[in-house]
């Protein structure tokens, strides 16, 4: 699984971005993603960032 934060891509709001792969004898055989934009401190319903410890800003 990886897990990250996107900025710079032309987007009006950072992505917060989870990949999860499957393998099968070190060959990936499936592949999902989710793709969301960052909620904002404003935005986030628990007070809480979705990515690490501190809002983007």
């Amino acid at each position: 699984m990886l897990h990250g934060r996107f900025t710079g891509l032309g987007q009006p709001a950072n992505w917060v971005v989870v990949d999860i792969l499957r393998l099968e004898n070190g060959v990936m055989v499936e592949h999902w993603d989710v793709i969301q934009d960052e909620a904002t401190r404003e935005g986030s319903a628990g007070g809480y960032p979705m990515f690490g410890d501190q809002f983007p800003g």
